[in-house]
């Protein structure tokens, strides 16, 4: 198996020459969190990350995570490794130093989260759900919540979770039927959720989770859903915990991959009721649940990006050990072969450009862009984890038969990411949000923006063709869809690819303008090369794939007609 190795590089490539973090860390706040700052932080993050918590990933998915007599037992490498985490403060970078955090932008601690992701994506869930809760206090939590609960999540001493799922609703929460009734100064929780990420384990000192439920006399549908904070340990008159809450895990779910991750069935108020805490207004879960929600989406797009990352390392690893063949008349690595370096290629260019759709959407959150974060958060979520799946499985393919084998390590990244085009309302979920909320609710203003930014991004793009024409299909489908909004379910899938696969290349187009100015300033950074070559072949190789997306738009017939289904 590969040794993990941070891309420090890449990292700081795209904090300077895409994000403009310079302009980000003159905001108020951030005086302290300058970009050399940053260059003197990653080095010390990417040593932890390399060396205590990436050799973790493959024991810990051996061993896996499992319920017994009502306690979840992790790995016993996780249990060894989660104190140290915590100690060395890493994961609260871009925390507020209020309550603990060390106040730099979110593009900073998206650096950190990659490497944590990369290291171990099963282990990473437990501080994703986290961050996504202290998010979500931040904004709805009242003044005594957030003094109650967010110092002791941001330092990670606790842990957070999101309760959405139910058996009988999945991803339609209108049908949630978990309850709540008033009593006295909180409610009293009934219900069961399933699918709960790191749902239980002993690594913190308590668990906060945040659930929805419905008061008695609450409206149908979404408008009657609220949301409740129920940890798991109750605190006492010094705000430690103390006695358990009526809240138990029933069983951990058996699944393709993330083994070290418990996926927990969730079952509150068997004796009575557990103690819950009502957030913000009654009614209004739903909104303030999408907080938190948005912020997995963006972290879910990511772990797509860092399980990449670590199968292209794994892959080019072995390409270049693996000899079989011959390259005039000689014995060679099988990197020599001219469709392994395809593979590779791809999945380096993947991989690249799903990382700069991520940084560019964290960068647009750091400078208050809500418009451009609210249209490219689905892009995020869906394409970078629809492209993870396809180089993971590269990364297995140049693996040959190996690569079927678990001990390479390979097929655990395939199995481990197969889950994010799921997690957090599926791909076509995030489909129907672009094409519905993000466009046709505003008559497709946002998107309008988004365009004119792909242009700047873009810039003099005369040396790609294909970027062109990608571009000009971006605003032929933009209007198809505007003057066709029945049709919009049926295209918003290929309406998505498009633009994200697009934005992508714009972003590579920029990418390659500013390595090529450097590579023409101080040649011999064989980083700058590298880097032009990859984004050269994403923008004529790759991206061409999105003329396939503009004509399953403009060409569909509209789904769901019986004469496509009637054959079987």
């Amino acid at each position: 198996m590969t040794i993990y190795r941070a891309p420090e590089k890449e990292f700081l490539f795209l904090l300077e020459h895409i994000c403009n973090y310079s302009d980000i860390a003159q905001q108020p706040g951030f005086e302290d969190a300058s970009l050399e700052m940053v260059a003197e932080l990653l080095p010390e993050a990417a040593k932890f990350f390399e060396q205590e918590i990436a050799p973790s990933n493959h024991p810990s998915d051996q061993q896996g995570s499992h319920v017994e007599n009502g306690t979840v037992t992790v790995p016993d490498v996780i249990n060894a490794l989660h104190p140290q985490l915590v100690e060395s403060g890493w994961l609260t970078l871009a925390s507020k130093t209020q309550y603990g955090g060390s106040g730099f932008p979110n593009l900073v601690g998206l650096t950190v989260n990659e490497m944590l992701q990369s290291s171990n994506v099963a282990y990473s869930l437990l501080s994703l759900l986290t961050q996504g809760v202290i998010h979500a206090l931040d904004l709805y939590g009242s003044d005594e919540q957030k003094q109650t609960y967010l110092g002791n999540l941001v330092t990670g001493q606790w842990s957070g979770t999101m309760n959405l799922t139910e058996g009988n609703a999945g991803s339609d929460l209108g049908n949630v039927k978990t309850k709540a009734v008033r009593n006295g100064d909180h409610y009293l929780i009934s219900g069961q959720k399933i699918y709960i990420t790191w749902g239980d384990q002993e690594l913190s000192e308590n668990i906060i989770h945040l659930v929805l439920a419905r008061t008695p006399d609450a409206p149908e549908g979404t408008k009657g859903i609220s949301m409740f904070i129920v940890p798991k340990y109750l605190l006492d008159a010094d705000g430690n915990p103390g006695q358990r809450n009526d809240v138990q895990t029933v069983s951990t779910e058996h699944k393709l991959g993330i083994h070290a991750s418990p996926t927990c069935v969730m079952q509150y108020g068997d004796n009575g009721g557990a103690v819950g805490y009502l957030v913000g207004e009654e009614n209004k879960g739903l909104m303030y649940m999408f907080a938190m929600m948005n912020q997995a989406r963006l972290a879910v797009g990511h772990q797509g990006v860092a399980v990449a990352e670590r199968a292209y390392q794994q892959a080019l690893g072995y390409a270049k050990d693996r000899v079989q063949g011959s390259v005039d008349g000689k014995p060679a690595a099988i990197i020599a072969h001219p469709d392994v370096k395809r593979m590779l290629l791809t999945m380096r260019a993947l991989t690249e450009a799903s990382r700069a759709l991520s940084f560019y959407a964290i960068a647009c959150q750091d400078r208050g862009q809500q418009t451009l974060l609210d249209v490219t958060t689905p892009l995020v979520k869906a394409w970078c984890t629809e492209v993870a799946m396809e180089s993971t499985s590269l990364g297995v393919q140049v693996h040959g038969g190996m690569g079927f084998v678990e001990e390479t390590g390979a097929a655990q990244h395939l199995r481990d990411c197969r889950i994010f085009p799921i997690y957090e309302g599926t791909n076509g979920i995030q489909a129907l949000d672009f094409i519905g909320r993000k466009c046709l609710r505003d008559g497709g203003s946002g998107v309008q923006q988004l365009l004119a930014e792909m242009q700047q991004l873009a810039g003099d793009c005369s040396q790609w063709p294909q970027l062109q024409t990608a571009l000009s299909q971006c605003e032929d489908a933009l209007a198809w869809v505007l003057s066709n909004p029945k049709a919009s379910p049926a295209v918003a899938f290929d309406f998505m690819m498009l633009y994200a696969s697009t934005l992508a290349g714009c972003l590579m187009a920029a990418s390659h303008r500013k390595a090529k100015a450097v590579c023409d300033e101080y040649s011999g950074d064989s980083f700058y090369t590298r880097k032009t070559t990859t984004c050269a072949f994403y923008l004529a190789n790759l991206l061409p794939r999105s003329h396939t997306y503009f004509t399953g738009v403009t060409a569909s017939a509209e789904l769901g007609g019986d004469e496509l289904w009637l054959a079987q």
